[in-house]
């Protein structure tokens, strides 16, 4: 990787754990202290520790990639077929996941839903304002660390599978939900494909960020007729794995 890739992943790396720095100082400051609960001050800390913490990252990250490059061995499509693909992407992204949450509910016995999605709706009820990092920000960072980075920096050397696998992975495992190791793997598959297809990094940044937004949407209103849903053992087919 070149020396601002690495810039880019310390920059990353540090933004996710400043959270243990960051939430216990905005409390200390008087952040949250209407809330009912302890619990609830720290919970609208953190959701705006996470706001301000991921867009100072998001603006040190595009200036770091101010002048970075398409990778070599990767060509580009026209724009045109580029925002075919990307739209197409939302639908392949929902595909996917709702394969993978299949396999892991009914042959794995992992239960579907997401703790870290719960947490995350839940925090957004309280902060309202993170609701850009969930649907935008935070998946347009993911993209640039793990796709454009990750990806990119191993599709040059290998081919797309070793590639898209090891980066999948290292996809999944941060978000720190190891029992979805699947789901996570498979999202990441899909965002990887998009990239190497059109060789626009947009492409996947766009089907991510309407994915996620569709999450955010999904939970925040039809939460309670989900988990009805659910309760079917009937249904053929479920949508509740699209997670962020």
């Amino acid at each position: 990787m070149k020396r601002h890739d690495w810039y880019v992943l310390i920059t990353y790396i540090a933004m996710q754990l400043s959270a243990f720095a960051g939430v216990p100082l905005l409390c200390a400051l008087g952040v949250g202290s209407s809330a009912k609960t302890p619990s609830e001050a720290t919970k609208i800390a953190s959701g705006y520790w996470a706001v301000i913490s991921f867009l100072t990252a998001f603006v040190i990250i595009l200036w770091l990639l101010r002048r970075a490059r398409p990778e070599r061995n990767m060509r580009q499509m026209p724009l045109a077929s580029s925002w075919m693909w990307a739209f197409l992407g939302v639908f392949l992204a929902l595909v996917a996941q709702s394969i993978a949450v299949n396999i892991e509910w009914r042959l794995l016995g992992i239960e579907p839903g997401s703790e870290n999605t719960r947490q995350i709706i839940e925090i957004i009820r309280l902060t309202p304002l993170l609701v850009i990092v969930a649907s935008a920000i935070g998946p347009i960072l993911e993209e640039l660390v793990f796709r454009k980075i990750i990806f990119g920096s191993l599709y040059e050397k290998y081919r797309f599978w070793p590639a898209a696998l090891a980066s999948s992975l290292l996809f999944a495992i941060a978000h720190m939900e190891l029992e979805h190791l699947l789901l996570y793997t498979a999202i990441g598959l899909t965002f990887a494909f998009l990239y190497a297809k059109t060789g626009r990094i947009f492409v996947p940044m766009f089907a991510h960020v309407a994915m996620n937004t569709f999450v955010v949407v999904v939970q925040m209103l039809l939460a309670d007729e989900m988990e009805k849903m659910m309760r079917q053992p009937e249904l053929p087919l479920t949508i509740w794995g699209v997670w962020l």
